[in-house]
């Protein structure tokens, strides 16, 4: 049990954790926020972007093709959220906000998609392109707070179960969403629309409103907040934890290794999962049916990719088992570069799916193992790995867009992504994975 003060500082009613209520209606929160991470960046959003978008765009000046806009976008959201990222972590950790902050960035994630609505045309690109980085920034956002919730509800032992039990009700929630917008959009007469493409806005009202909705389980059922007051040494404290634990991965050259080798691998698997899509509907002309099928398709692989990779890192290693992954993740590069049917693609996404879950489960879990033996500190650890997460994420999509603006097509820069995974396999090479390795 756990004692808390109240706002006026007096103390509160022992909290007792692992609560099957409590649990529940956290794992509750992946069900709602997962389907815009399905539906908003992967699925729906990204080909209905490049259809209401012009081929080329004139942005301050600078004309740039719709796809490099999107790439852009997306980098610009992460860069924001990779910066303010330690502040939020330190007010989760040390301010005692995180409900309040968890509602905040829930809120603004789920107004920002139901204002997609609005994003019909050019004339209302900047709609479009400013709700998008607004929608990314609620749902980065409310992770941090998310997560910082589990040691406070749960118990160490329980951890990997109700982490598990979040990811499947994430998993269920967006696939029904998904499902469901498929079934409106391809019977857009029932609805009473013209045509597929003007029902497509209803899907991001949709995920606004399942988002919004489905996060007052949560928020009813988590603790209250502790409120302890702010300082300039709390809006602070994020930042000098990121800068020390920096300085403690300088001193440990395997874990440096480890740690580039995720940087540049993770910029090509989160460029490849982003960028997909829009690369799917410019290049091989697919429309929205398509794309979700695909998705579908990435989904229902990616759970047995995730454990087939998980029994090879039980038989030869996490090391081993990351290696074949991004051995994997340089052909599908060189498929895609290759790729001119619709069936070849569906093919590429399922190996794209077969190596995306165990991929970003296992490289997690291997930093896990480098951590320094019986360190106190691991919340810190963690805060700098998510912040690579995101800085690799904003270089990847920032290659891939501007790769595309200065070739003219998308298929040179999913080549490109190939050398990230090389550069990645070549530094994973040199670790030991080893529980607190040095050297």
């Amino acid at each position: 049990m756990e004692k808390n003060t109240n706002e006026s500082g007096s103390l509160a009613v022992p909290f007792v954790k692992n609560q099957p209520r409590i649990l529940r209606g956290w794992a509750f929160f992946d069900w709602a926020n997962s389907a815009y991470a399905l539906v908003i960046t992967v699925a729906i959003f990204p080909g209905y972007f490049l259809h209401v978008t012009a081929d080329e765009v004139n942005i301050l000046g600078l004309k740039i093709s719709d796809g490099t806009l999107y790439s852009y976008s997306l980098s610009f959201a992460y860069l924001l959220i990779a910066l303010v990222s330690p502040l939020l972590s330190g007010i989760a950790d040390y301010g005692g906000r995180k409900k309040v902050f968890l509602r905040f960035f829930t809120t603004l994630g789920a107004l920002a998609c139901i204002g997609l609505l609005f994003f019909t045309d050019m004339k209302t690109l900047w709609v479009g392109v400013s709700c998008f980085v607004l929608a990314t920034i609620g749902f980065s956002g409310g992770l941090v707070f998310y997560n910082a919730f589990l040691p406070e509800i749960a118990t160490e032992d329980r951890y990997d179960k109700v982490s598990a039990t979040g990811f499947s009700y994430g998993f269920a929630g967006s696939i029904i969403l998904l499902v469901s917008n498929l079934i409106v959009i391809q019977n857009f007469g029932w609805f009473g629309f013209s045509e597929s493409l003007k029902a497509v806005p209803v899907a991001f009202v949709m995920v606004g409103l399942w988002w919004l909705g489905f996060a007052q389980i949560p928020l009813r059922r988590l603790p209250e907040d502790a409120r302890h007051p702010y300082s300039k040494a709390l809006l602070k404290r994020g930042y000098e934890e990121v800068s020390k634990t920096a300085r403690r991965v300088l001193a440990r050259p395997n874990m440096l290794r480890y740690l580039s080798a995720f940087f540049f691998a993770n910029a090509g698997v989160q460029s490849v999962l982003y960028l997909a899509s829009i690369f799917a509907e410019k290049e091989l002309h697919f429309n929205t049916s398509n794309l979700i099928v695909l998705i579908l398709i990435l989904q229902v692989v990616g759970i047995g990719g995730a454990y087939l990779f998980a029994w090879i890192s039980s038989k030869k290693g996490n090391k081993n088992a990351m290696m074949y992954m991004m051995v994997i993740w340089t052909m599908i590069c060189v498929g895609g570069y290759v790729v001119r049917t619709g069936l070849d693609f569906y093919f590429l996404a399922a190996c794209v799916g077969l190596v995306m879950g165990g991929m970003q489960s296992l490289a997690r879990a291997t930093y896990a193992k480098l951590l320094p033996e019986d360190t106190p500190d691991t919340a810190s650890y963690f805060s700098f790995y998510d912040i690579l997460d995101k800085l690799s994420t904003v270089m990847g999509t920032f290659v891939f867009g501007l790769i595309t603006q200065l070739s003219g097509g998308m298929r040179n820069s999913v080549l490109s992504l190939a050398v990230f995974f090389i550069i990645g396999l070549i530094l994973m090479r040199r670790v030991v994975v080893t529980k607190g390795e040095a050297s």
